[in-house]
C-alpha cells in the first residue's frame, strides 16, 4: 500500500469502544473506511464502521484475516496483546507500533522511559517482594501509592498506603507481581496534553487541559487549563518530547500532575485518542480523532489549534445517561452518545461539550450554568 492512503482505503481499528467509534467517524469524513476487530457484538465502533471482525484478541487466525482485509492498523485502547500487534505488524503497518504499546502497558517500563527522555515523574520503585516494598517505603516515604504494573485504569489496581501495616495488606491484595510504589503527589491539579506525530516526523499538540475526576473516573475537562500559561506550555513541550523520543506515528495523551510547588510530573502515557481530548471534536478545526487518522494514514498534520474554549463532561452510568432527553433539549450542550445498550455503574456512555469564546472560559458558576441539567451539586462543589 502506498502512503498517504488514497480515499476508500481501509483502516483497521483493534478495539470496538467509543474511541474507535469516534475515530471511525473522523475517518469517514476524510474518505476512509474502517474495519473493527472486537470480541463485543454490536460494539460502539462497529455501529459506524464498514466491517467488523468479531473474535477474541488472541485469535491468531482471525487477526491474520483482519490484517489481510485492511491497509493500515491502529488500536483504540491499551489492554490488548502486544504480541497480537506483532502478528498484525508482520502483514500491515501498525501505528502506533507494538513497542510503544509495550511501554504504555507496563508502569515500570513507562516510568523508566519517561525519566530517560528527561521527563519528571514522582519518585518510584519496582516491588517484587515484601522486603523490597519495605525498602522502597524507607526511600520514598509515606504516604505512597502501590499499583499493579499492568491493566489498571479508573482507579483500579492500586492502593493508597499511609502506614507500614497498610503496606503489607496492599501487597497481599494486589496482583500480579511485580508492583510499583509511587510517591504520593501533593497535587494542585491533574492535566493532560494530546500530541500527534506524523510519518514525516512533524509534531503538534493541543492545549493543556485540566481534568477533574469523580470516583476515580474523569468527570470534567476544562480547555484550556485555567492556570499559568507558562505551565501549560511546559506540559505541551514535555508531551511533544515524549512523542519524539517514542518515534510515535499516531496520537497519544500524556497525563500530568501539577504539585503544590508548581512542578509538572508526568504520570501516564496513552498511545491513542483519549477521554480528555473529546472537547477537540467541537472546539477545534481538526479534532484529536482527525489528527489520529491523518497520522495513521500518512497525511499531513494540521496544527492542533482551538477556535473556542470548552468544557467536556462525561456521562457515566445510569444516573447520567438518564438525563439524555434533557441534555439534547438544552441549547448550548453538544451531545455525543456512544451507542452502548447496557448502562452499568461506572461505564462511560457519552459526553457533552459546551463552548465559550476563545480565552473566555468562565469560573465555577458560569460553567455550572452552561452545563444546565448536568450541573449537579457535585459539579459545582469540585470547583475550588
Amino acid at each position: 500500500m502506498t502512503f498517504p492512503l488514497p480515499p476508500n482505503a481501509t483502516i483497521g481499528i483493534v478495539g470496538g469502544g467509543q474511541l474507535g467509534r469516534m475515530s471511525a467517524m473522523a475517518a469517514a469524513r476524510l474518505g476512509y473506511r474502517c474495519h473493527i476487530f472486537t470480541p463485543e457484538p454490536d460494539a460502539p465502533a462497529s455501529q459506524v464502521a464498514s466491517a467488523t471482525t468479531l473474535a477474541d484478541y488472541d485469535d491468531n487466525a482471525a487477526l491474520i484475516r483482519f490484517a489481510d482485509a485492511v491497509d493500515v492498523i491502529t488500536f483504540e485502547f491499551e489492554n490488548i496483546s502486544a504480541e497480537g500487534l506483532d502478528l498484525l505488524a508482520e502483514r500491515k503497518p501498525v501505528r502506533p507500533g507494538p513497542d510503544i504499546l509495550r511501554i504504555s502497558q507496563d508502569r515500570i517500563a513507562e516510568k523508566t522511559f519517561l525519566n530517560a527522555a528527561g521527563v519528571r515523574t514522582t519518585p518510584w520503585a519496582a516491588v517484587e517482594t515484601l522486603a523490597q516494598l519495605r525498602g522502597a517505603i524507607e526511600s520514598i516515604g509515606l504516604p505512597a501509592v502501590l499499583k499493579t504494573t499492568r491493566f489498571g485504569y479508573d482507579g483500579k489496581g492500586q492502593a493508597l498506603i499511609q502506614s507500614p501495616g497498610e503496606a503489607e495488606i496492599a501487597f497481599a491484595l494486589l496482583n500480579p507481581k511485580p508492583l510499583i510504589l509511587e510517591g504520593f503527589v501533593d497535587f494542585a491539579c491533574e492535566c493532560s496534553v494530546i500530541a500527534a506525530r506524523g510519518t514525516d516526523g512533524s509534531i503538534t499538540a493541543f492545549d493543556t487541559v485540566e481534568n477533574r475526576h469523580r470516583d476515580h473516573i474523569l468527570d470534567l475537562t476544562l480547555a484550556p487549563a485555567p492556570f499559568d500559561p507558562d505551565l501549560r506550555r511546559e506540559a505541551q513541550d514535555m508531551a511533544m518530547r515524549v512523542a519524539e523520543h517514542l518515534e510515535l506515528v499516531g496520537l497519544m495523551a500524556v497525563e500530568f500532575f501539577i504539585d503544590a510547588k508548581g512542578r509538572i510530573l508526568a504520570n501516564e502515557i496513552a498511545p491513542r485518542p483519549h477521554n480528555s481530548g473529546h472537547w477537540t471534536i467541537d472546539a477545534c478545526p481538526a479534532s484529536q480523532f482527525e489528527l489520529h487518522i491523518r497520522a495513521v494514514a500518512g497525511l499531513t498534520l494540521p496544527p492542533a489549534i482551538r477556535h473556542s474554549d470548552a468544557v467536556m463532561k462525561n456521562l457515566v452510568g445510569p444516573a447520567d445517561i438518564a438525563q439524555w432527553s434533557q441534555v439534547i433539549a438544552t441549547p448550548g450542550l453538544i451531545p455525543h452518545h456512544y451507542g452502548k445498550t447496557a448502562a452499568r455503574d461506572g461505564r462511560k456512555l457519552g459526553h457533552v461539550t459546551t463552548l465559550f469564546p476563545h480565552s473566555a472560559l468562565p469560573g465555577a458558576f458560569g460553567i455550572a450554568a452552561a452545563l444546565g441539567p448536568l450541573a449537579t451539586q457535585d459539579s459545582i462543589v469540585i470547583f475550588p
